[in-house]
């Protein structure tokens, strides 16, 4: 009996937790909401059924997956709005677009920018800043990659001619309007109207001004531009989304120097040209679509009359630009 005992004290210890059970809660009685904005960890989202703003934290039974502006998603807890109320966002929905970038080519690391945007809006100024037509060639290819509509804003055309720059994109079909400081907004308005549409581009290019002038009272900081570098200070630290007065949703993002695509391949990019796709099923395996690549089916269709040799120069500008560095 002792010898008994003597061994009872090594034995493991019981367990004194429950199992854990393969139920999952349920969230179907849930709120949904918009993620308006991003603070240090707090969640700013706005109910779908009535438009009240709450703050929400991320719920531990999402792990890591990364909850950002755009997103539907799911809440409990105290959705009242009040100040100091904390509520819970215990699920993401799927998401319908994702726009995503990278440091720089060399990063594998995706970095998801917003979520849900049907409409890229590439916004450039004709002058101070002068437009960097790679960065909006850069931006086109993620707006093809993430399947969103692209549109090519042009700013402060008061100081420069926007001809060149609408002759550029013509080809591609890419929309482009042209606003003026204290100009009249109505094709922009236009364009935005019942969409959700995200504003990327340099800081100083006018991103803020416009935010401000088509949603009242948004008061975004406006940058300035240095005089000896040509370039934005940056003023918008994160992403805001901004319900228009017309219908439609804006999303505002911080000024970017850079804009990696290390996560586009090229099959990506000609998917979003149906035409030039078709043409090039013809192409030897491995052709790269280039204009370096011989019996590339691109020249061929070119040489035939089936493609526009504009369009088909034209996407390999922005096929181009996926391996040139620019100076952002």
């Amino acid at each position: 009996m002792r010898e008994q005992d003597e061994h009872a004290q090594f034995e493991r210890p019981r367990r004194h937790t429950k199992p854990r059970t393969k139920i999952r809660p349920n969230y179907d009685d849930a709120d949904t909401a918009r993620v308006v904005t991003i603070d240090r960890g707090r969640y700013t989202v706005t109910l779908d059924d009535d438009g009240r703003t709450v703050t929400a934290m991320k719920s531990r039974n999402l792990g890591r997956k990364g909850v950002v502006v755009g997103d539907q998603v799911r809440v409990v807890g105290d959705v009242s709005g009040a100040d100091g109320s904390l509520a819970r966002i215990v699920e993401v929905t799927p998401r319908r677009t994702v726009l995503r970038r990278t440091a720089d080519d060399d990063d594998p690391i995706e970095r998801i920018i917003v979520a849900n945007a049907d409409q890229l809006v590439i916004v450039a100024a004709l002058a101070d800043p002068p437009p960097r037509a790679g960065l909006i060639d850069r931006c086109l290819v993620a707006a093809f990659d993430a399947g969103m509509e692209p549109l090519v804003c042009l700013t402060k055309s008061d100081l420069g001619s926007p001809d060149e720059i609408v002759a550029m994109f013509e080809p591609l079909g890419v929309r482009v309007v042209v606003t003026r400081r204290d100009g009249d907004l109505d094709g922009i308005r236009e364009a935005l109207r019942d969409r959700v549409s995200v504003l990327v581009g340099h800081s100083g290019v006018g991103k803020s001004t416009l935010v401000n002038a088509l949603v009242p009272h948004a008061n975004r900081s406006v940058s300035y531009v240095n005089a000896v570098t040509g370039r934005g200070r940056h003023t918008s630290t994160s992403a805001i989304s901004l319900e228009l007065p017309f219908g439609g949703w804006i999303i505002d993002t911080p000024g970017i120097r850079s804009f990696g695509l290390a996560h586009v391949e090229v099959d990506d990019l000609i998917k979003a040209f149906p035409d030039l796709q078709d043409v090039t099923r013809d192409c030897p395996r491995g052709c790269l679509h280039s204009a370096t690549e011989p019996e590339c089916a691109l020249d061929l269709a070119v040489g035939d009359g089936t493609l526009a040799p504009e369009r088909v120069e034209s996407f390999r500008r922005i096929l181009a630009s996926m391996n040139q560095k620019d100076d952002y």
